[in-house]
Protein backbone atom coordinates (compact mmCIF):
# COMPACT_ATOMS: atom_id res chain seq x y z
CA UNK A 1 0.00 0.00 0.00
CA UNK A 2 1.05 3.64 -0.80
CA UNK A 3 2.29 5.57 2.36
CA UNK A 4 0.51 9.19 2.75
CA UNK A 5 1.65 12.05 4.32
CA UNK A 6 -1.73 12.62 5.48
CA UNK A 7 -5.02 10.61 5.45
CA UNK A 8 -8.69 12.16 6.68
CA UNK A 9 -10.97 9.93 7.77
CA UNK A 10 -14.43 11.63 6.91
CA UNK A 11 -15.20 13.78 3.76
CA UNK A 12 -17.35 16.55 5.47
CA UNK A 13 -16.91 20.12 5.38
CA UNK A 14 -13.77 19.73 7.79
CA UNK A 15 -12.56 16.26 6.43
CA UNK A 16 -12.72 17.74 2.19
CA UNK A 17 -11.36 20.94 3.13
CA UNK A 18 -8.88 19.54 5.25
CA UNK A 19 -7.63 16.98 2.21
CA UNK A 20 -7.87 19.99 -0.18
CA UNK A 21 -5.89 22.57 1.60
CA UNK A 22 -2.99 20.15 2.56
CA UNK A 23 -2.44 18.91 -0.70
CA UNK A 24 -2.20 22.86 -2.01
CA UNK A 25 0.62 22.49 0.67
CA UNK A 26 2.06 20.12 -1.43
CA UNK A 27 1.27 16.88 1.02
CA UNK A 28 0.48 13.48 -0.46
CA UNK A 29 -3.16 13.46 1.07
CA UNK A 30 -5.89 10.82 0.44
CA UNK A 31 -9.33 10.93 2.56
CA UNK A 32 -11.84 8.34 3.52
CA UNK A 33 -15.20 8.06 2.77
CA UNK A 34 -18.01 5.62 3.40
CA UNK A 35 -20.96 7.51 1.29
CA UNK A 36 -21.23 7.34 -2.31
CA UNK A 37 -20.62 10.70 -2.44
CA UNK A 38 -18.63 13.42 -0.58
CA UNK A 39 -19.52 16.09 1.19
CA UNK A 40 -20.78 14.16 4.71
CA UNK A 41 -23.87 14.88 6.61
CA UNK A 42 -23.71 18.74 5.25
CA UNK A 43 -24.34 18.49 1.94
CA UNK A 44 -25.80 15.50 1.39
CA UNK A 45 -28.66 15.05 4.26
CA UNK A 46 -28.08 18.38 6.30
CA UNK A 47 -27.08 22.02 5.57
CA UNK A 48 -27.44 21.96 1.47
CA UNK A 49 -30.92 19.96 1.17
CA UNK A 50 -31.93 22.16 3.96
CA UNK A 51 -31.48 25.10 2.33
CA UNK A 52 -33.33 24.10 -0.77
CA UNK A 53 -36.21 23.43 0.76
CA UNK A 54 -36.40 26.40 2.80
CA UNK A 55 -35.48 28.19 -0.56
CA UNK A 56 -38.69 26.69 -2.38
CA UNK A 57 -40.85 27.05 0.82
CA UNK A 58 -39.90 30.78 0.89
CA UNK A 59 -40.92 31.08 -2.84
CA UNK A 60 -44.20 29.46 -2.24
CA UNK A 61 -44.56 31.89 0.75
CA UNK A 62 -43.68 34.58 -1.61
CA UNK A 63 -46.21 33.94 -4.05
CA UNK A 64 -48.92 33.00 -1.81
CA UNK A 65 -48.68 36.24 0.70
CA UNK A 66 -46.55 38.73 -1.59
CA UNK A 67 -46.93 38.22 -5.23
CA UNK A 68 -50.58 39.75 -5.59
CA UNK A 69 -49.55 42.87 -3.62
CA UNK A 70 -46.64 43.46 -6.09
CA UNK A 71 -49.55 43.33 -9.09
CA UNK A 72 -48.27 39.74 -10.18
CA UNK A 73 -51.25 38.15 -10.80
CA UNK A 74 -50.17 34.33 -11.08
CA UNK A 75 -53.04 32.68 -9.43
CA UNK A 76 -52.81 29.74 -7.12
CA UNK A 77 -49.63 28.25 -6.70
CA UNK A 78 -49.51 24.51 -6.21
CA UNK A 79 -46.78 22.20 -4.66
CA UNK A 80 -45.33 19.52 -6.66
CA UNK A 81 -43.73 17.87 -3.86
CA UNK A 82 -42.20 14.69 -5.95
CA UNK A 83 -40.43 17.74 -8.31
CA UNK A 84 -39.30 19.51 -5.39
CA UNK A 85 -37.76 16.68 -4.19
CA UNK A 86 -35.80 16.04 -7.06
CA UNK A 87 -34.79 19.59 -7.20
CA UNK A 88 -33.09 19.04 -3.70
CA UNK A 89 -31.34 16.29 -5.06
CA UNK A 90 -30.28 18.24 -8.12
CA UNK A 91 -28.76 21.07 -5.56
CA UNK A 92 -27.18 17.79 -3.06
CA UNK A 93 -26.00 16.39 -6.78
CA UNK A 94 -24.39 19.49 -8.04
CA UNK A 95 -22.71 20.06 -5.02
CA UNK A 96 -21.34 16.54 -4.09
CA UNK A 97 -19.80 16.56 -7.71
CA UNK A 98 -18.00 19.98 -7.29
CA UNK A 99 -15.90 18.15 -4.15
CA UNK A 100 -15.12 14.99 -6.17
CA UNK A 101 -13.49 17.35 -8.90
CA UNK A 102 -11.89 19.19 -6.37
CA UNK A 103 -10.41 16.25 -5.00
CA UNK A 104 -9.18 15.25 -8.52
CA UNK A 105 -7.89 18.74 -9.29
CA UNK A 106 -6.15 18.71 -6.19
CA UNK A 107 -4.72 14.69 -6.43
CA UNK A 108 -6.27 14.01 -3.85
CA UNK A 109 -6.76 10.10 -3.08
CA UNK A 110 -10.20 9.07 -2.34
CA UNK A 111 -10.43 5.82 -0.66
CA UNK A 112 -13.85 4.67 -0.65
CA UNK A 113 -14.99 2.85 2.55
CA UNK A 114 -15.25 2.71 6.12
CA UNK A 115 -12.25 3.27 8.20
CA UNK A 116 -10.50 2.44 11.11
CA UNK A 117 -7.17 3.05 13.05
CA UNK A 118 -5.77 -0.59 13.83
CA UNK A 119 -2.42 1.32 15.24
CA UNK A 120 -0.99 4.02 15.12
CA UNK A 121 0.06 5.54 11.93
CA UNK A 122 -2.57 3.31 10.21
CA UNK A 123 -5.81 3.53 8.58
CA UNK A 124 -7.83 0.40 7.65
CA UNK A 125 -10.39 0.46 4.90
CA UNK A 126 -11.77 -2.44 3.68
CA UNK A 127 -9.04 -4.95 3.96
CA UNK A 128 -6.76 -2.67 2.90
CA UNK A 129 -4.06 -0.70 5.52
CA UNK A 130 -2.79 2.19 4.45
CA UNK A 131 0.13 4.18 6.52
CA UNK A 132 0.58 7.71 6.90
CA UNK A 133 2.76 10.17 8.98
CA UNK A 134 -0.16 11.92 10.18
CA UNK A 135 -3.95 11.03 10.54
CA UNK A 136 -6.92 13.85 10.93
CA UNK A 137 -10.51 12.67 12.02
CA UNK A 138 -12.76 14.29 10.51
CA UNK A 139 -16.17 12.13 11.24
CA UNK A 140 -18.44 14.56 12.25
CA UNK A 141 -21.69 13.92 14.25
CA UNK A 142 -24.99 12.10 14.17
CA UNK A 143 -28.26 13.33 15.27
CA UNK A 144 -28.79 12.73 19.13
CA UNK A 145 -31.81 10.68 20.60
CA UNK A 146 -34.04 10.69 23.63
CA UNK A 147 -34.77 8.13 26.09
CA UNK A 148 -38.39 7.14 25.50
CA UNK A 149 -38.72 8.41 21.45
CA UNK A 150 -38.21 5.69 19.36
CA UNK A 151 -36.66 6.99 16.31
CA UNK A 152 -37.38 5.25 12.69
CA UNK A 153 -37.32 7.65 10.53
CA UNK A 154 -40.71 7.58 9.06
CA UNK A 155 -43.20 8.80 11.53
CA UNK A 156 -40.90 9.83 14.41
CA UNK A 157 -37.47 11.17 12.39
CA UNK A 158 -34.39 13.12 12.62
CA UNK A 159 -33.56 16.20 10.87
CA UNK A 160 -32.76 13.56 7.58
CA UNK A 161 -35.97 11.77 7.78
CA UNK A 162 -37.56 14.93 7.87
CA UNK A 163 -35.67 15.65 4.08
CA UNK A 164 -36.98 13.57 2.49
CA UNK A 165 -40.78 12.77 3.96
CA UNK A 166 -42.99 10.37 1.29
CA UNK A 167 -45.95 13.52 1.63
CA UNK A 168 -46.40 16.59 3.13
CA UNK A 169 -48.02 15.87 6.48
CA UNK A 170 -51.54 17.49 8.12
CA UNK A 171 -49.37 18.38 11.14
CA UNK A 172 -45.81 18.12 12.85
CA UNK A 173 -44.37 17.71 16.32
CA UNK A 174 -40.71 19.35 16.61
CA UNK A 175 -38.82 18.12 19.94
CA UNK A 176 -36.28 21.13 20.50
CA UNK A 177 -36.08 24.48 19.64
CA UNK A 178 -32.73 24.77 18.36
CA UNK A 179 -31.79 26.25 14.63
CA UNK A 180 -32.62 22.57 13.09
CA UNK A 181 -35.92 22.12 14.71
CA UNK A 182 -36.97 25.61 13.62
CA UNK A 183 -35.35 25.42 10.48
CA UNK A 184 -37.22 22.34 9.34
CA UNK A 185 -40.46 23.41 10.90
CA UNK A 186 -40.12 26.60 9.08
CA UNK A 187 -40.29 24.48 5.71
CA UNK A 188 -43.33 22.74 6.98
CA UNK A 189 -44.78 25.22 8.10
CA UNK A 190 -44.83 26.95 4.60
CA UNK A 191 -46.11 23.66 3.05
CA UNK A 192 -49.25 23.63 4.93
CA UNK A 193 -48.20 21.81 7.98
CA UNK A 194 -49.71 22.31 11.77
CA UNK A 195 -46.41 22.73 13.06
CA UNK A 196 -45.96 22.77 17.24
CA UNK A 197 -42.33 23.16 18.82
CA UNK A 198 -42.13 21.39 22.17
CA UNK A 199 -38.87 22.84 23.90
CA UNK A 200 -37.41 21.80 27.73
CA UNK A 201 -36.40 25.30 28.15
CA UNK A 202 -38.01 28.44 28.34
CA UNK A 203 -36.88 29.78 25.11
CA UNK A 204 -35.96 29.16 21.67
CA UNK A 205 -33.15 29.18 20.32
CA UNK A 206 -30.76 28.14 23.58
CA UNK A 207 -27.36 30.47 23.78
CA UNK A 208 -28.98 33.25 21.65
CA UNK A 209 -28.95 37.14 22.35
CA UNK A 210 -31.89 36.97 24.37
CA UNK A 211 -33.95 40.05 23.06
CA UNK A 212 -33.03 38.82 19.49
CA UNK A 213 -34.90 35.34 20.34
CA UNK A 214 -38.22 36.79 22.24
CA UNK A 215 -38.57 39.10 18.30
CA UNK A 216 -37.61 35.76 16.43
CA UNK A 217 -39.97 33.76 18.53
CA UNK A 218 -42.73 35.94 18.03
CA UNK A 219 -42.40 36.27 14.29
CA UNK A 220 -42.10 32.23 13.91
CA UNK A 221 -45.58 32.91 15.80
CA UNK A 222 -46.83 34.86 12.94
CA UNK A 223 -45.72 32.81 10.43
CA UNK A 224 -48.38 29.97 12.41
CA UNK A 225 -45.92 28.00 14.35
CA UNK A 226 -46.80 26.78 18.00
CA UNK A 227 -45.21 27.04 20.67
CA UNK A 228 -44.85 24.48 24.23
CA UNK A 229 -42.14 25.96 26.67
CA UNK A 230 -40.63 24.77 29.90
CA UNK A 231 -41.78 21.36 28.31
CA UNK A 232 -40.08 17.93 29.14
CA UNK A 233 -40.62 15.27 26.60
CA UNK A 234 -41.53 11.56 28.70
CA UNK A 235 -42.14 9.87 25.57
CA UNK A 236 -43.76 9.41 21.93
CA UNK A 237 -45.26 6.49 19.98
CA UNK A 238 -46.21 6.04 16.55
CA UNK A 239 -49.97 5.15 16.00
CA UNK A 240 -51.94 3.74 12.63
CA UNK A 241 -52.50 7.38 11.86
CA UNK A 242 -49.37 8.92 13.32
CA UNK A 243 -47.29 9.26 16.64
CA UNK A 244 -48.09 10.85 19.82
CA UNK A 245 -45.73 12.80 22.10
CA UNK A 246 -46.22 13.12 25.72
CA UNK A 247 -44.65 16.06 28.01
CA UNK A 248 -45.02 17.46 31.11
CA UNK A 249 -45.03 21.11 31.85
CA UNK A 250 -41.83 21.96 34.30
CA UNK A 251 -43.46 24.64 35.97
CA UNK A 252 -46.36 22.53 37.40
CA UNK A 253 -45.63 19.24 36.59
CA UNK A 254 -48.69 18.55 34.66
CA UNK A 255 -48.91 15.84 31.86
CA UNK A 256 -49.86 16.58 28.36
CA UNK A 257 -50.47 14.70 24.79
CA UNK A 258 -50.33 16.11 21.29
CA UNK A 259 -50.43 14.11 18.55
CA UNK A 260 -49.55 14.33 15.17
CA UNK A 261 -48.96 13.10 11.06
CA UNK A 262 -44.75 13.04 12.27
CA UNK A 263 -42.57 13.82 14.85
CA UNK A 264 -39.30 15.35 13.96
CA UNK A 265 -36.53 14.79 17.00
CA UNK A 266 -34.26 17.58 16.94
CA UNK A 267 -32.82 17.86 20.22
CA UNK A 268 -28.86 17.93 19.03
CA UNK A 269 -26.77 16.22 17.42
CA UNK A 270 -23.58 13.99 19.14
CA UNK A 271 -20.24 13.05 17.79
CA UNK A 272 -19.82 10.37 15.29
CA UNK A 273 -16.63 8.22 16.29
CA UNK A 274 -17.88 4.64 16.46
CA UNK A 275 -15.77 2.23 14.91
CA UNK A 276 -12.65 3.77 14.32
CA UNK A 277 -11.43 1.92 17.52
CA UNK A 278 -9.80 4.91 19.41
CA UNK A 279 -10.89 3.06 23.14
CA UNK A 280 -8.21 0.13 22.00
CA UNK A 281 -6.14 2.87 21.15
CA UNK A 282 -5.94 4.77 24.38
CA UNK A 283 -7.07 7.84 22.75
CA UNK A 284 -8.28 10.10 25.58
CA UNK A 285 -11.91 11.77 25.71
CA UNK A 286 -14.48 13.82 27.07
CA UNK A 287 -17.44 12.55 28.97
CA UNK A 288 -19.94 14.14 26.05
CA UNK A 289 -18.15 11.74 23.35
CA UNK A 290 -15.91 14.41 21.74
CA UNK A 291 -12.11 13.48 21.37
CA UNK A 292 -10.07 15.52 23.75
CA UNK A 293 -7.43 18.13 21.87
CA UNK A 294 -4.91 20.34 22.43
CA UNK A 295 -4.69 23.74 20.73
CA UNK A 296 -3.03 22.65 18.18
CA UNK A 297 -5.56 19.69 17.55
CA UNK A 298 -3.38 16.91 18.55
CA UNK A 299 -5.23 13.49 20.24
CA UNK A 300 -3.54 12.09 22.93
CA UNK A 301 -2.17 9.49 20.43
CA UNK A 302 0.66 10.92 18.29
CA UNK A 303 0.08 11.74 14.95
CA UNK A 304 -3.18 11.53 15.47
CA UNK A 305 -5.37 15.20 15.41
CA UNK A 306 -8.97 15.80 15.41
CA UNK A 307 -11.25 18.53 14.20
CA UNK A 308 -14.91 19.56 13.51
CA UNK A 309 -18.02 18.36 15.29
CA UNK A 310 -15.82 15.33 16.89
CA UNK A 311 -13.79 17.63 19.13
CA UNK A 312 -15.50 20.41 21.46
CA UNK A 313 -17.05 23.99 20.22
CA UNK A 314 -20.14 24.62 18.31
CA UNK A 315 -21.01 21.87 15.90
CA UNK A 316 -21.15 24.47 12.99
CA UNK A 317 -19.53 23.57 8.97
CA UNK A 318 -17.52 26.30 8.89
CA UNK A 319 -16.38 25.98 12.26
CA UNK A 320 -15.09 22.88 11.01
CA UNK A 321 -13.83 24.12 7.64
CA UNK A 322 -11.38 26.81 9.32
CA UNK A 323 -10.11 23.43 11.47
CA UNK A 324 -9.64 22.05 8.52
CA UNK A 325 -7.17 24.68 7.10
CA UNK A 326 -5.53 25.01 10.41
CA UNK A 327 -4.51 21.80 10.54
CA UNK A 328 -3.68 20.83 7.51
CA UNK A 329 -0.92 24.23 7.44
CA UNK A 330 0.14 22.55 11.21
CA UNK A 331 0.56 19.44 9.77
CA UNK A 332 3.05 21.04 6.39
CA UNK A 333 5.32 22.53 9.20
CA UNK A 334 3.13 26.19 9.28
CA UNK A 335 0.95 28.08 11.44
CA UNK A 336 -2.26 27.26 11.20
CA UNK A 337 -5.16 29.13 14.01
CA UNK A 338 -8.68 29.71 14.61
CA UNK A 339 -9.79 32.26 16.24
CA UNK A 340 -13.26 31.06 18.27
CA UNK A 341 -14.21 34.33 18.95
CA UNK A 342 -14.98 35.41 15.53
CA UNK A 343 -16.94 32.54 14.22
CA UNK A 344 -20.69 33.30 12.72
CA UNK A 345 -24.00 31.18 13.70
CA UNK A 346 -27.05 31.59 11.37
CA UNK A 347 -30.47 30.39 11.25
CA UNK A 348 -32.11 30.30 7.86
CA UNK A 349 -35.63 31.09 8.01
CA UNK A 350 -37.30 34.10 7.20
CA UNK A 351 -36.17 36.06 8.25
CA UNK A 352 -33.00 35.32 9.04
CA UNK A 353 -30.84 35.56 12.51
CA UNK A 354 -27.19 36.01 12.38
CA UNK A 355 -24.94 36.31 15.28
CA UNK A 356 -21.22 36.63 16.00
CA UNK A 357 -19.09 37.68 19.12
CA UNK A 358 -21.04 38.02 22.54
CA UNK A 359 -24.36 38.48 23.52
CA UNK A 360 -25.77 40.53 26.01
CA UNK A 361 -26.02 38.04 28.62
CA UNK A 362 -22.90 36.95 28.42
CA UNK A 363 -21.41 40.72 28.58
CA UNK A 364 -23.28 40.85 31.76
CA UNK A 365 -22.12 37.95 33.30
CA UNK A 366 -18.61 39.28 32.61
CA UNK A 367 -19.17 42.42 34.47
CA UNK A 368 -18.00 44.37 31.25
CA UNK A 369 -19.02 47.83 30.94
CA UNK A 370 -20.42 47.93 27.25
CA UNK A 371 -22.92 49.89 25.24
CA UNK A 372 -25.69 49.07 22.65
CA UNK A 373 -26.86 50.16 19.48
CA UNK A 374 -29.89 48.99 17.73
CA UNK A 375 -32.09 49.91 14.62
CA UNK A 376 -34.67 48.22 13.66
CA UNK A 377 -35.27 46.96 9.46
CA UNK A 378 -38.45 48.85 9.45
CA UNK A 379 -35.75 51.92 9.13
CA UNK A 380 -34.17 50.54 6.29
CA UNK A 381 -36.04 51.32 2.42
CA UNK A 382 -34.84 48.06 0.91
CA UNK A 383 -36.13 45.95 3.41
CA UNK A 384 -39.51 47.67 3.37
CA UNK A 385 -40.20 47.64 -0.14
CA UNK A 386 -39.71 43.66 -0.10
CA UNK A 387 -41.89 43.50 3.19
CA UNK A 388 -38.97 42.27 4.97
CA UNK A 389 -39.55 45.21 8.16
CA UNK A 390 -39.39 42.57 11.27
CA UNK A 391 -36.42 42.49 12.77
CA UNK A 392 -33.45 44.48 13.46
CA UNK A 393 -29.47 44.95 13.78
CA UNK A 394 -28.36 44.92 17.61
CA UNK A 395 -24.44 45.83 17.86
CA UNK A 396 -22.55 45.47 21.26
CA UNK A 397 -19.29 47.39 21.55
CA UNK A 398 -16.86 48.09 24.68
CA UNK A 399 -18.00 51.04 26.42
CA UNK A 400 -14.77 52.82 26.94
CA UNK A 401 -12.99 51.75 24.00
CA UNK A 402 -15.77 51.27 21.13
CA UNK A 403 -14.39 48.11 20.26
CA UNK A 404 -17.30 45.69 18.47
CA UNK A 405 -17.86 42.55 21.39
CA UNK A 406 -20.55 41.21 19.14
CA UNK A 407 -23.38 41.83 16.99
CA UNK A 408 -27.05 40.13 16.59
CA UNK A 409 -29.07 40.07 13.35
CA UNK A 410 -32.69 39.26 12.65
CA UNK A 411 -33.71 40.35 9.16
CA UNK A 412 -33.17 39.87 5.44
CA UNK A 413 -29.96 38.62 4.42
CA UNK A 414 -28.94 38.11 8.32
CA UNK A 415 -26.01 35.14 7.41
CA UNK A 416 -24.72 37.63 4.74
CA UNK A 417 -24.86 40.77 6.59
CA UNK A 418 -22.73 39.50 9.35
CA UNK A 419 -19.86 39.19 7.84
CA UNK A 420 -18.81 42.29 7.34
CA UNK A 421 -19.25 42.86 11.41
CA UNK A 422 -16.66 39.28 11.83
CA UNK A 423 -14.22 41.06 9.12
CA UNK A 424 -14.66 44.29 11.37
CA UNK A 425 -13.78 42.00 14.79
CA UNK A 426 -11.48 40.46 13.24
CA UNK A 427 -9.42 43.48 12.27
CA UNK A 428 -10.35 44.84 16.56
CA UNK A 429 -12.52 47.70 14.99
CA UNK A 430 -14.59 50.06 17.00
CA UNK A 431 -18.22 50.53 16.29
CA UNK A 432 -17.11 54.05 14.66
CA UNK A 433 -14.73 52.83 12.67
CA UNK A 434 -17.58 50.71 10.68
CA UNK A 435 -20.36 53.58 11.07
CA UNK A 436 -17.61 55.76 9.19
CA UNK A 437 -17.41 53.35 6.39
CA UNK A 438 -20.08 54.62 3.26
CA UNK A 439 -22.90 51.82 2.47
CA UNK A 440 -24.19 51.54 -0.46
CA UNK A 441 -27.98 52.66 -0.66
CA UNK A 442 -30.46 51.22 -0.88
CA UNK A 443 -29.00 48.03 0.77
CA UNK A 444 -29.80 46.06 3.83
CA UNK A 445 -26.20 46.51 5.14
CA UNK A 446 -27.06 50.01 5.64
CA UNK A 447 -29.31 49.20 8.80
CA UNK A 448 -25.54 47.48 10.18
CA UNK A 449 -24.00 50.65 9.86
CA UNK A 450 -27.01 52.67 11.64
CA UNK A 451 -26.81 50.09 14.63
CA UNK A 452 -23.12 51.11 14.78
CA UNK A 453 -23.91 54.78 14.52
CA UNK A 454 -26.45 53.88 17.78
CA UNK A 455 -23.35 53.20 19.47
CA UNK A 456 -22.02 56.39 19.43
CA UNK A 457 -24.67 59.65 18.35
CA UNK A 458 -27.69 58.28 17.43
CA UNK A 459 -28.69 56.37 14.20
CA UNK A 460 -29.86 59.02 11.55
CA UNK A 461 -33.01 57.16 9.99
CA UNK A 462 -34.37 56.25 13.61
Amino acid sequence: MPTFDLIVIGAGPGGYVCAIRAAQLGLKVACVEGRDTLGGTCLNVGCIPSKALLHATHSLHEAHQNFAKMGLDAGHVAVNWDRMQAYKAEVIGQNTKGIEFLFKKNKVTWLKGWASIPAPGKVQVGDEVHEARAIVIATGSEPSSLPGVPVDEKVIVTSTGALALPAIPKSMVVIGAGVIGLEMGSVYARLGAQVTVVEYLDAITPGMDAEIAKAFQKILQKQGLKFVLGAAVQGAEATGSGATVRYTLRKDGSAHEIAADVVLVATGRRPYTAGLGLEALGVEMLPRGQIRTDDHFRTSLPGLYAIGDAIVGPMLAHKAEDEGVAVAEIIAGKHGHVNYGVIPGVVYTTPEVASVGATEEQLKEQGRAYKVGKFSFMGNGRAKAVFQGDGMVKMLADKATDRILGCHIIGPGAGDLIHEVCVAMEFGASAEDLARTCHAHPTYSEAVREAALACGDGAIHA
